[in-house]
């Protein structure tokens, strides 16, 4: 699966907010053995919010965490965007969803949050455990209240339970060399490239180091020809990421 986050905000883009969102999903992600395979913070256009929903729908293993945008102000587009690329195009009241805004704010539901019961046709529940509003999702798409992180997290963490058990940890190793990335190409190039590889150089009192990560099932044989390579040049490394 390839996890996407959309993160809508041009208060955040603006300065005015932090993004609390990218981390936690992304070490949430960490933590039960998926990652990110992409992630976007855009502003509040549903143009760009459209074009980036057909982007992840284009990709047959699209997993859509989306943040933001499904509010009842002018500027919540989420929504209906979301029936656009991923449903009818239509929105339509849902029944529960309706129940739990009158239930938390009353007459005070209408005019206006009330139509946060719109959504996709199809749209499930996800639990708002701060005002009851609910996120939602359609199959491998989910949508999480805006701005507010004791609202969304939970959301995320309840879809992540519920439908994306953790799984074991492909096995990773890494070194550092003392060397530069440009002294190491030539070893690099004769990396698979369906073997997760990244190399990642830094500068320790002056001296170029370079890590090197390679992960997988094939990574042991691999990290083994690194170092073999490097051997034979009379490369100094190191296990792991400092060359200390």
């Amino acid at each position: 699966m390839n996890f996407y986050a959309v993160i809508i905000g041009t208060e955040i883009l603006n300065g005015r907010r932090e993004d609390k969102h990218f981390a936690f999903l992304r070490d949430a992600l960490l933590q039960r053995g998926y990652r990110l395979k992409a992630s976007f913070l855009i502003e509040d256009d549903p143009t760009l919010i459209e074009d980036i929903f057909t982007l992840v729908k284009k990709d047959p293993k699209g997993v859509l965490f989306s943040f933001g945008g499904i509010g009842a102000t002018p500027d919540d587009y989420t929504r209906s965007v979301a029936a656009k690329v991923f449903g009818d195009g239509k929105l339509y009241e849902h029944p529960e969803a309706k129940r739990l805004i009158i239930e938390r704010f009353g007459d005070k539901a209408f005019p206006h949050r009330i139509n946060m019961a719109k959504l996709p046709k199809g749209a499930k529940l996800l639990q708002n455990p701060i005002n009851k509003v609910p996120g939602f999702y359609l199959n491998n798409r989910y949508f999480f209240t805006p701005g507010f992180p004791q609202m969304a997290h939970p959301m995320v963490l309840e879809a992540l339970d519920r439908f994306f058990p953790p799984k074991k940890e492909p096995p990773r190793y890494t070194i550092c060399v003392e060397a530069s990335e440009n002294d190491l190409m030539d070893i690099m190039q004769k990396i698979p490239k369906d073997v997760e590889f990244s190399s990642l150089p830094k500068i320790e009192d002056g001296k170029y180091m370079d890590v090197i990560s390679i992960a997988g099932e094939k990574a042991k044989e691999w990290m083994e020809f690194f170092k073999n390579e490097l051997e034979k040049r009379g490369l100094r490394f190191m296990e792991g990421e400092s060359c200390s």
